[in-house]
C-alpha cells in the first residue's frame, strides 16, 4: 500500500514538471539560489584583499548630479536602487552631490566623503555603490577613507549579468566584460611591490640587490590578457555559429523581427504572448540575457521569426556592449525592430533615448539603412487613463498593449504583418502531386493567394521570393513581377 502511494505521488510530480515551461523551470532554478542577508564575513579593512567576490548586502547609494533636471537625477538613483536590489542587496540610504563634474580624486569631494562615512557608520552599511564608473584612483581613495567596499555602477551591472547568464555564450561574454573592467583596477601588493636596488646595487650591482623579474601584479595582468584572448576566440567561434543560423534564415528569406527595449520593459512577456515561447519572465532588471528566437506567422499565414534580445539601460557599460556585440547584432540585422517601452515608468522618453543610442552604436558598421522601428508601449494594465493619454501624446503612432492581459496583442500582430517585407513576385503554377515538398515550401515561405487541386496537380497562385519564383518557373502557367 505504501509502495503504491509513493508511485502515485511520483507520477503527480512528474506531471507537474511536464506542465512547466522552460521559463518556469529557469525561474525555479534561479529562486533556489538566494543570498542570505546577515551572513557576512567582511574584513575591517577591505584594502587587505586583493581579489574579492562582489557580495552586496547592506548598501548606501551615492550619485553626482552634473547635468539635467532634479527629476533626471532622482530617476537615475531610483534605477540604481533597482539594480542594487536585483543584485541581492538591501538599500539603506542614498546621497546625491550637486557638482559641475565628479571630483577626480574621490568622485564626490572630500567634504561629502566625510558625510558619507558618518552615514555608513550610523546605518551599519558594508558597501557603497556609486552611480557612475569610478577610475582606479577614485575607487582606492574611497575605500581607504570609507573602510567599506566601494562598487561602481559598471561593476554592479556586471555582477547582475554574471548571476543571470546561463548559456555558454552568455557566460563567456560576461566573463570577457568582467576581465576588461578588472584589468586597469588590479592593485597588486600596493606599496610592498619589489623594486630594483639603487646606487651601487643598480642594474649591475650584483647578487641579492635586484628585484624579481616579474611582480605579482604583472603576472596577474599577463594571465588576464591570455584569458581575454582565449575568450575572444571562443566568442568569435560562437558568433560564426550565430551568423550561420542567421544566414540560413536569410537564405530561406524568412523575415526577422527583433524585440528590443529597456530592461524590464516586458520583452520576454511580449515574446510569450506572441508565440507561446514560455521563456523566463521575472520582475527584475536583466532577467534574461540569452537571445531566444521563435517562429511565428502573420494572420495571412506568412512566416517570420521573433527574437528576444538582451535589455538596455542608461549608461550601459561599454565593456558589455563590446562583449555582447554578436548578440546585439540580432537587432541591427533584423527586418523590423519592435521597440518595447515600459508604460508604467515615470520617464519613458529617457528609456527610448537610451535604447536608440545603443542601437545606433551597434548599427554603425551596417552598410544599408537601419531596420524599421515599431514602438510598442507595454504594461498599459498598470497605468491609468491619464498616463495613457500623456503617452499617446508623447509617442504618436505607437501601439499600446498589455502582454499580461493580452490587450492590444491582435493589433500588434496585424501591424507586424504590415511592416515586415513581403514576397515580391506573384506566380501561378501547376505543381505535380509528386512534388509535394514544393507546395509545402510555398506555404512555408510564401503567401498563398489561392489553391486548387486538379487532375494534373496542385494549381496555386502565390506571392513568393525571387529564389522560389525561379524554382517554380518550370511549373508556371503564367508569372509576373
Amino acid at each position: 500500500m505504501t509502495e503504491n502511494t509513493l508511485n502515485t505521488d511520483t507520477t503527480d510530480w512528474a506531471d507537474e514538471d511536464d506542465d512547466m515551461s522552460t521559463g518556469d523551470l529557469a525561474l525555479a532554478d534561479r529562486a533556489a539560489l538566494r543570498r542570505v542577508a546577515g551572513l557576512s564575513t567582511e574584513l575591517e579593512d577591505v584594502t587587505e584583499v586583493e581579489y574579492r567576490q562582489l557580495r552586496l548586502e547592506r548598501v548606501v547609494l551615492v550619485g553626482v548630479w552634473t547635468e539635467g533636471t532634479a527629476q533626471d537625477s532622482e530617476a537615475s538613483m531610483a534605477e540604481l536602487k533597482l539594480l542594487a536590489e536585483t543584485a541581492g542587496s538591501e538599500v539603506l540610504e542614498g546621497l546625491v552631490q550637486r557638482r559641475d563634474k565628479p571630483d577626480p580624486a574621490t568622485y564626490i569631494g572630500s567634504g561629502k566623503v566625510a558625510e558619507l562615512r558618518d552615514v555608513v557608520i550610523s546605518s551599519g552599511a558594508d558597501t557603497v555603490i556609486c552611480d557612475g564608473e569610478l577610475s582606479p584612483g577614485q575607487l582606492r581613495q574611497l575605500e581607504e577613507k570609507l573602510k567599506v567596499k566601494v562598487v561602481d555602477r559598471t561593476a554592479l551591472i556586471l555582477d547582475i549579468f554574471a548571476q543571470h547568464a546561463s548559456s555558454r555564450e552568455g557566460k563567456a561574454q560576461v566573463e570577457l566584460a568582467q576581465l576588461q573592467y578588472m584589468m586597469p583596477r588590479l592593485r597588486g601588493w600596493g606599496e610592498s611591490l619589489s623594486r630594483q636596488g639603487g646606487g651601487a646595487g643598480g642594474s649591475g650591482g650584483g647578487v641579492g640587490t635586484r628585484g624579481p623579474g616579474e611582480t605579482k601584479l604583472e603576472t596577474d595582468r599577463r594571465r588576464i590578457r591570455t584569458r581575454v584572448a582565449k575568450l575572444r576566440r571562443e566568442i568569435a567561434a560562437m558568433s560564426t555559429t550565430r551568423d550561420t543560423k542567421r544566414g540560413r534564415r536569410h537564405s530561406a528569406e524568412v523575415p526577422s523581427v527583433a524585440i528590443a527595449g529597456y530592461t524590464n520593459a516586458g520583452k520576454s512577456s511580449l515574446l510569450n504572448a506572441l508565440t507561446g515561447a514560455g521563456v523566463l519572465v521575472e520582475n527584475a532588471l536583466f532577467a534574461t540575457l540569452d537571445p531566444t528566437t521563435r517562429r511565428s506567422e502573420t494572420p495571412e499565414g506568412l512566416p517570420y521569426t521573433l527574437t528576444d534580445t538582451v535589455g538596455f539601460v542608461r549608461h550601459l557599460p561599454h565593456q558589455l556592449v563590446e562583449a555582447f556585440r554578436s548578440t546585439l547584432e540580432e537587432v541591427a540585422e533584423a527586418d523590423l525592430v519592435v521597440h518595447v517601452v515600459d508604460g508604467s515608468d515615470g520617464m519613458p522618453e529617457s528609456q527610448v533615448k537610451a535604447v536608440r543610442e545603443v542601437i545606433a552604436d551597434i548599427g554603425e558598421k551596417r552598410e544599408d539603412a537601419m531596420p524599421a522601428e515599431l514602438l510598442v508601449v507595454n504594461k498599459t494594465d498598470a497605468v491609468g487613463d491619464l498616463v495613457i493619454a500623456r503617452l499617446r501624446h508623447l509617442f504618436p503612432g505607437a501601439l499600446f498593449v498589455s502582454a499580461h492581459t493580452g490587450e492590444g496583442i491582435p493589433e500588434l500582430r496585424e501591424r507586424i504583418s504590415q511592416l515586415i517585407p513581403r514576397p515580391e513576385v506573384t506566380v501561378e503554377a501547376l505543381v505535380p502531386y509528386a512534388r509535394g515538398e514544393i507546395v509545402a515550401r510555398i506555404h512555408r515561405e510564401g503567401e498563398v493567394l489561392s489553391e486548387k487541386h486538379t487532375e494534373e496537380g496542385t494549381e496555386l497562385s502565390a506571392r513568393v521570393h525571387p529564389t522560389l519564383a525561379a524554382l517554380l518557373e518550370q511549373y508556371a502557367v503564367g508569372s509576373h513581377a
